[in-house]
Parts: C-alpha cells; sequence; structure tokens
C-alpha cells in the first residue's frame, strides 16, 4: 500500500454507505476478485461529482459496471455515460447489472479495444474516468485529450502501482516493467502537457487529477 494501512482503515471507518444496490454489487466482487474502485476513491469521486456536476462522462474501462453505475448515482440526474469495455467475460454481466440497477437508458457500453473505440468517439466530455488496462493509458491519451474542452476533468486511477512506481527498474518485477516505464511516461506527460495542469494525489494506488486549460 501507498498508504499506511492503518490510516487507509480509519478514513474508511468514516464513510457511509452507498445505495444498497451498490453496496451488493462491491459485495459480490470481491467475491469474484474482480477490482473495483476502492472505498477512498469512492469518496473522493462522491465529491468531484458534486463539485464539477458533469452532464458528459466518458469511462474507460468498464469490469462489471460498479463505476459507471456509482457515477450514475451520484452525478447529475440527467448526466449521460459512455464506457468502454474490452475483456468478453465481464461484458454480458456489465449489461446485467446496468440493467438490474435500471440505468440502462442512461449508460453506454461500448465493447471493443479502446484504442480504437476513442477513436470514433466525437465531440467533448465534461469528465474522463480511466480505469482500464496501466500500460495502455500512455496509448489512450492523444484520443483522451482530443474529447476534452476547456474546463473539462481526466481522472486515472491506479497510477502509482502499489509504490512500485518509485522504485529503481531494477528492483520492478521483470514481467511489470513495460508497465512501470509507460506509467512513468503517462505521469511525466501529464504534469507537462500544455493543455494540461495536473495533480497526483497518494488516494489509494494513487490517482491523477487533470484540468484541461483554457488555450
Amino acid at each position: 500500500m501507498i498508504v499506511d494501512e492503518r490510516m487507509t482503515t480509519f478514513i474508511n471507518s468514516m464513510d457511509t454507505s452507498n445505495t444498497p444496490y451498490l453496496e451488493k454489487l462491491e459485495q459480490e466482487a470481491k467475491r469474484s476478485y474482480v477490482p473495483i474502485i476502492r472505498r477512498e476513491m469512492q469518496s473522493f469521486l462522491k465529491v468531484l461529482l458534486t463539485i464539477k456536476k458533469p452532464r458528459r462522462i466518458l469511462e474507460v474501462g468498464t469490469a462489471i459496471g460498479f463505476s459507471a453505475l456509482f457515477m450514475a448515482e451520484y452525478g447529475p440526474k440527467d448526466c449521460e455515460i459512455t464506457t468502454i469495455e474490452n475483456y468478453e467475460k465481464r461484458i454480458p454481466i456489465a449489461r446485467r447489472n446496468f440493467l438490474e440497477a435500471k440505468r440502462s437508458d442512461q449508460i453506454t457500453l461500448l465493447t471493443g479495444d479502446a484504442k480504437d473505440v476513442l477513436k470514433t468517439l466525437e465531440g467533448s466530455y465534461d469528465m474522463i474516468f480511466m480505469d482500464a488496462a496501466k500500460g495502455q493509458y500512455i496509448n489512450f491519451l492523444p484520443d483522451v485529450l482530443r474529447l476534452m474542452e476547456e474546463g473539462s476533468i481526466l481522472v486515472s486511477d491506479n497510477v502509482l502501482q502499489e509504490g512500485d512506481i518509485i522504485e529503481s527498474h531494477y528492483i520492478v518485477e521483470r514481467r511489470n516493467r513495460t508497465i512501470y516505464k509507460r506509467m512513468r511516461e503517462y505521469l511525466y506527460t501529464l504534469k507537462h502537457h500544455d493543455e494540461l495542469v495536473t495533480a497526483i494525489i497518494p488516494l489509494g494506488d494513487g490517482i491523477t487529477l487533470s484540468v484541461k486549460k483554457q488555450q
């Protein structure tokens, strides 16, 4: 963990419950070992959604649909969410969950490799939530930037890789080195991009919050 476990437990103990359906879905995800956004990330998103009030939200990485349903619940009542998923086994589960939660009219699920799907999207989004294959964030970024306008926000989850990101390249396990290298490149690009103002926040497994500047 990148934050002391006792501190995280204390912070999360202060949290309030979500809706019964989201609570049920979170427990199902834990039993099935499906990664979903952590409790501290959920609290952060609630605040961000309340401040920003995004009407158009794009999510890269649906999994079983928890975070899309979470944003639908705590975002504006009339917000529209587009979410992208490539893992075939999780797509029908996400569709079922959207249907059970009566959010199918609000959430559009697009299937396929996000690198290809992003190129087909047009217009702009008020908020983009990145929570897909970590080694691909840097490859998604050009189209993500194209889909942002002045004031749009980009939230990227799990960017500090359980603390590995600060280790020497030689200490990181060989199988993780490509992701490590690409994530470092992604973070550097976000922090130095002329169009963005970015904060790297040690929350959960690390997040970034970027805002597109006025050009």
